[in-house]
C-alpha cells in the first residue's frame, strides 16, 4: 500500500479521491468512496458536526425605471 495516501476510515482502503470527507467530533474523517461515507454517516450520526452553510450576500436589484 502507498503510505502517502490516507486510508479510508471505514474500510481502510487507500483514499484516491479527497472529496469524500465528514467533519466529526473526533476530527475529519476520510473515505475512499461515497458508499463508505454514507455507511459511516448512518452508523455514527451522533458524532457528526453540522456543516454551516453561509450563502453569498444578496445584492438588491437596482431600481432602473423610476
Amino acid at each position: 500500500m502507498d503510505q502517502s495516501k490516507p486510508n479510508c476510515d471505514l474500510c481502510a482502503l487507500p483514499v484516491e479521491i479527497p472529496d469524500f470527507t465528514l467533519n466529526t467530533k473526533h476530527g475529519l474523517k476520510r473515505f475512499c468512496c461515497e458508499g463508505c461515507l454514507g455507511i459511516y454517516r448512518l452508523l455514527h450520526e451522533d458524532e457528526l458536526v453540522a456543516e454551516i452553510y453561509c450563502p453569498s450576500p444578496q445584492v438588491p436589484d437596482a431600481d432602473l425605471g423610476s
